[in-house]
């Protein structure tokens, strides 16, 4: 009988106890629990009863059966839900979406890039104003540009920054299979492109140009600040993932198993340890806001996916020496998610001149969008504090 690699990989995939890389992204700190297939399919069941009361009174009965039932693999679903759901995204109970800021103005686009991928990309800006520089934001794991992001890049926008995102292939509205990377790198080629044409828009030209990610944004950031050092005017780092906890890397046996089975079920779907938003959000009514954002990745991490991260971060944490660029780097010092002990080392080791670390006392992962609104407007107001002297200084120099 002949061997059938594939098969076989799907049996160890099944019989493996859930790979230790993954508690680095979805569980760092807490007691990880082994679900079998029957609790993990009965968690998935439970997933859309639980958007369903979350959304009551916000979302009649045909657009939420037309949610829940869409498939997002691809692209196309992925953007018709977000362009049936968008009204209702603006109208949730969220600091970030209630704040006026008049005569932003905003732009959203589709451009095929060199290899042909179709990239979603939008921008915030002043109207009738010259922008004081630009800001590129790379958003985190699972996310897109258009939700909890939007109301971000509208606070900065509206302090004078022209602030310009995309979502990356494979995320949003983006093209690619939802929630795969099958190379971090290609992807790191994919922003800097991007990012390239903006700053080579002859509007911007001699503005100040800044690099801001978030979470593993902040790993792309990082990884486009290694190819292109001399750049970039400096750094915004939020909850940055650059290394992995020492206690949860995989021994290399176990890290030589999952090689081989991503180089045959690169797509698999692991079973994940807990869920990423009761971790990264401090304060359950935005925990629960993230139901609205329809579009996100919440599906089991896919094997290349997971791999690829845990190579970035070895990488990352190898090279953080490299790090030249004037940074500022903002933590939540009870982040379960990515390691505040990380972005102190980060701060220590870069070779950067020009640093600057801030800690949140008691705050989680996600410090933009699920703490108390005036810890998310302190961390807003110390980002664009910085962004004005650094921009200052900049132009004075010019």
């Amino acid at each position: 009988m002949a061997w059938k690699p594939r098969a076989f990989a799907k049996v160890l995939l099944a019989a493996l106890p859930p790979p230790p890389l993954l508690t680095a992204f979805v569980s760092r700190g807490s007691r990880p629990t082994t679900r079998g297939a029957g609790a993990a399919a009965m968690s998935a069941a439970a997933a859309p009863a639980q958007a369903s009361r979350k959304w009551e009174g916000l979302v009649d009965e045909a657009l939420e059966r037309e949610v829940l039932g869409a498939c997002l693999d691809q692209a196309p679903e992925r953007r018709r839900v977000r362009e049936a759901f968008k009204d209702v995204q603006l109208s949730i109970d969220h600091c970030l979406f209630k704040g006026q800021y008049s005569g932003i103005g905003t732009k959203e686009s589709y451009e095929r890039n060199s290899r042909g991928v179709e990239i979603f990309s939008k921008c915030w800006f002043q109207e009738n104003h010259r922008m004081k520089a630009i800001v590129c934001l790379c958003h985190g794991y699972g996310d897109t540009c258009t939700f909890f992001l939007d109301g971000v890049a509208r606070k900065i926008a509206s302090a004078g920054y022209g602030v310009f995102a995309l979502d990356y292939p494979g995320f949003g509205l983006s093209e690619g299979l939802h929630g795969y990377i099958p190379s971090f790198d290609t992807l790191v080629d994919d922003v800097a492109e991007h990012f390239a044409k903006v700053k080579g828009n002859p509007e911007h030209r001699g503005l100040p140009s800044f690099i801001f990610g978030q979470s593993m944004g902040g790993a792309v950031a990082l990884k486009v600040h290694f190819k292109q050092p001399n750049e970039w005017n400096g750094a915004i780092l939020v909850a940055p993932m650059c290394k992995i906890a020492d206690d949860v890397v995989p021994p290399w046996p176990v890290r030589q198993v999952l090689i081989f089975m991503a180089k045959l079920l690169p797509k698999e779907k692991l079973v994940p340890q807990k869920d990423l938003a009761e971790l990264a959000f401090k304060e359950k009514k935005k925990q629960e806001q993230c139901s609205f954002n329809v579009i996100a990745y919440k599906d089991k991490p896919r094997l290349r996916t997971a791999l690829e991260m845990l190579n970035t971060t070895q990488e990352i944490e190898r090279r953080l020496e490299e790090v030249s660029l004037p940074m500022i780097i903002l933590h939540g010092e009870a982040d379960l998610v990515t390691d505040p002990a990380v972005s102190k080392a980060l701060y220590e080791k870069a070779k950067s001149q020009d640093k600057k670390l801030c800690l949140y006392k008691g705050a989680y992962h996600a410090i933009m969008e699920g703490e108390p609104d005036d810890t998310i407007f302190q961390v807003l107001d110390d980002i664009i504090s910085w962004l004005d002297q650094h921009s200052t200084k900049k132009e004075g120099s010019s």
